[in-house]
């Protein structure tokens, strides 16, 4: 379950109580658009080659949260939250580099963590392994560059915006929202552990507050534990999933992620498509297939990609922060204390574990990835007749990896129980497959204790690196410590699980790819980070990983040209609205469009929903492709077709200002000559929440004041 990926709101809000303060703290906060191509690029995640994005359900950010200690402002963090899948060791070496530029040594890996929030609707193609970028036809530079480019961004803000502040924590639960995808991996780890805990995942949720001087907010982080995954793998539209919308819903307010290894926001469980039946528990399958195992949302009937499911889920993450922030349950904690950080890369592939009272003697092995991994999850099935829970793979693959690599008797025997279905750590055409070199960071504010890891985290897996750190430091900061985990950070390596959950080989456990010993190597190396954080020692930086941004294969092709039909125009009417619509309807207009990675609109929109003033008759911007009620579609006839459609659609809330609105589409044309013209186009004008005699003398009404404005009278 581990997963818990973070929200970063940065927002406005009430003030709390003067008497409630903690130690004074420097504070900056910043948010930038990272929404990458909206078209013809595979969304990453649930690696289905046939997922490519094609339009916008919201915009994706980068959203950074610094600390600097008031008495060496020198000394100091930042903690960049990505709408994105996960981090990527190329994205992090290309914004260290870029810091280093602006701001020479104050930001450095030491201090600065990048963590994604697991959505599996963003643009892929931005890291540095091949197997990350297989369904993504290699690299993608448009992915890659506005990544880059979002993140610094945000840090640049924050760093700008750097003013004196409070610090607060609040945990409370929130029931409803996760569930374990894996539970008989679950059950594999021994009952008294078990029996320490009420759920099979984390219901937690812990709040940290950031407060101006004055005690207004400044924005909040929120750490819950579930997959971004409420939207499906037949999904089209870039989204921030369940964690980009409880962002957007809480931007008043604040959210953020934690340990997402095993838990599904899928809450109601797996069921087969085709029965209507529970699912086989132990291998996840539908008549011994895993295609048709398929988990359920909240809103599973509505059959829109998830969309539905996904609100629900946002708006329970959401709503639970916002009773953390106002301390509806219990009073948020002060923060007081040091701001401090520890960084090392680990050669992950050959730590030797020693043991203690948190881990086993072992060691680690050269990455591979199990055949339970081709199986997907309940999430996101795989295809074929792979199948979760398995620890001896079939003739036919095991035939198939023999003709791309046959793991050495050695390898093999590293990662028992786990069959062997890619060797990936010992391939390396073109270049690398998976890290074998990761990253580890702690960030330390006050009794806050931010553990970075590389990879999703099961449920037990979280517990116990969680309870080690804890029982490690407490001792010299106070048993008040909290130590929360931030996933998927700086690089990626895919999954981590407990011993015991190893040996069952469900998805989570085939794709743990340093094989056993994988949980008990990362609790002995954040316990070196946090001994020497303890003991204010430096941390050895251990060996640096490569950098293969020069050496990135792409196989995506350019746009080469955008046409509309004889007699149309870039952003034409094909389409129009209708002359009037009720609240709780939805508004459409479909135009003619051209390409979106002409031009990512970074920062901009494709698409407006604009309010007519009934005094002057001027339009104003009221909504953008950023909100959950708007979506932009993309679609060209055929897949070699140089004409294309956007499809824009408001769902109008019940809350709706009557009045009149029309819908814009916004977009680049690339021209015959290979350059790029900017368009627009608008629907017609139409009547929202109106009757229909109110409807007729309001746009009588407005057509009498735009002929005036512009000079025009009758005589």
């Amino acid at each position: 379950m581990m997963g818990q990926q973070l929200l970063l709101a940065l927002l406005a809000l009430r003030a709390v109580s003067a008497s409630a303060r903690g130690d004074a703290y420097l504070v900056g906060t910043g948010k930038a658009d990272i929404t990458g191509p909206a078209a013809d690029v595979n969304l990453m995640g649930y690696a289905s080659p046939s997922q490519l994005a094609a339009g916008i359900h919201t915009r994706l950010y980068a959203r950074a949260f610094l600390v600097a200690d008031t008495a060496d402002s020198s000394n100091r963090l930042v903690f960049v939250n990505m709408d994105a899948c996960m981090a990527s060791q190329a994205v992090t070496i290309a914004v260290h580099k870029r810091l280093e530029a602006l701001y020479g040594g104050l930001y450095t890996r030491r201090n600065v963590a990048l963590s994604g929030i697991h959505t599996h609707s963003g643009p892929g193609g931005y890291l540095q392994y091949v197997l990350y970028t297989i369904t993504s036809l290699g690299f993608v530079r448009e992915s890659f560059d506005t990544l880059v480019d979002g993140v610094v961004e945000a840090i640049e803000q924050a760093h700008a915006s750097l003013a004196p502040g409070l610090l607060q924590t609040n945990e409370g639960e929130l029931l409803d929202a996760n569930a374990n995808r894996s539970p008989t991996a679950y059950l594999a780890n021994p009952a008294a552990e078990r029996a320490r805990y009420a759920h099979d995942t984390d219901k937690a949720m812990t709040l940290l507050k950031v407060l101006g001087a004055d005690g207004r907010g400044r924005g909040a982080v929120a750490w819950f534990p579930v997959h971004c995954t409420s939207i499906n793998n037949t999904n089209s539209l870039i989204s921030g999933d369940n964690k980009g919308a409880a962002s957007q819903l809480l931007e008043a307010w604040a959210s953020d992620g934690a340990n997402v290894g095993d838990t599904s926001p899928n809450v109601l469980g797996a069921f087969c498509a085709d029965t209507g039946e529970p699912c086989e528990a132990q291998h996840s399958t539908c008549g011994g297939r895993t295609e048709l195992c398929i988990g359920r949302g909240p809103a599973w009937e509505a059959d829109d990609w998830g969309f539905r499911s996904n609100e629900i889920i946002a708006r329970r993450q959401a709503e639970a922060a916002a009773r953390l922030w106002i301390g509806s349950d219990a009073q948020p904690a002060n923060i007081s204390g040091p701001v401090d950080a520890r960084h090392a890369y680990v050669d992950m592939s050959a730590v030797q574990v020693a043991a203690s009272n948190w881990t086993r003697v072992g060691r680690t092995c050269s990455p591979a990835m199990g055949f339970s991994f081709a199986a997907g999850t309940t999430d996101g099935p795989g295809a074929f007749d792979f199948r979760q829970s398995d620890t001896d793979g079939t003739a036919f693959w095991r035939l198939v990896r023999h003709f791309i690599h046959e793991p050495s008797a050695q390898q093999a025997a590293c990662h028992a129980p786990k069959p062997i279905l890619l060797d990936t750590g010992s391939l390396a055409i073109p270049y690398a497959w998976q890290p074998s070199i990761v990253d580890v960071q702690i960030l330390r504010a006050g009794q806050l204790v931010v553990l970075c890891v590389p990879a999703e985290l099961t449920t037990m897996a979280g517990r116990r690196l969680r309870e080690a750190v804890h029982a490690r430091v407490s001792g010299a900061w106070g048993r008040d410590v909290q130590v929360v985990i931030a996933g998927l950070a700086n690089t990626y390596s895919s999954y981590v699980t407990t011993f015991e959950e190893y040996g069952v080989q469900r998805y989570e456990g085939a794709s743990t790819i340093f094989g056993p010993h994988t949980l008990d190597a990362y609790i002995q190396e954040f316990l070196k980070l946090a001994d020497d954080m303890v003991a204010g020692r430096e941390t050895p930086p251990g060996p640096p990983p490569p950098d293969l941004l020069p050496r990135q294969w792409s196989f995506l092709g350019p746009v080469v040209l955008d046409t509309v039909p004889h007699g149309a125009e870039f952003g034409g009417i094909v389409s129009d609205a209708a002359a009037a619509y009720a609240a709780n309807q939805t508004a459409r207009a479909v135009f003619h469009s051209a390409c979106p990675r002409n031009n990512v609109r970074r920062g901009g929109s494709f698409l407006a929903v604009e309010h007519q003033d009934q005094a002057s008759g001027a339009w104003r911007t009221v909504l953008t492709d950023d909100h959950l009620s708007t979506r932009y579609a993309w679609a060209r006839p055929h897949t070699l077709s140089s004409e294309s459609t956007a499809t824009i659609t408001w769902d109008i809330p019940p809350s709706v200002q009557p009045g009149m609105y029309r819908l814009r589409h916004f977009g680049d044309y690339k021209h015959i000559l290979g350059g790029t013209q900017a368009f627009e186009g608008a629907s017609r004008s139409f009547c929202v929440a109106l009757g229909t005699r109110a409807c007729l003398l309001r746009r009588a009404w407005l057509a009498l004041v735009t002929a005036l404005l512009s000079g025009r009278h009758w005589l």
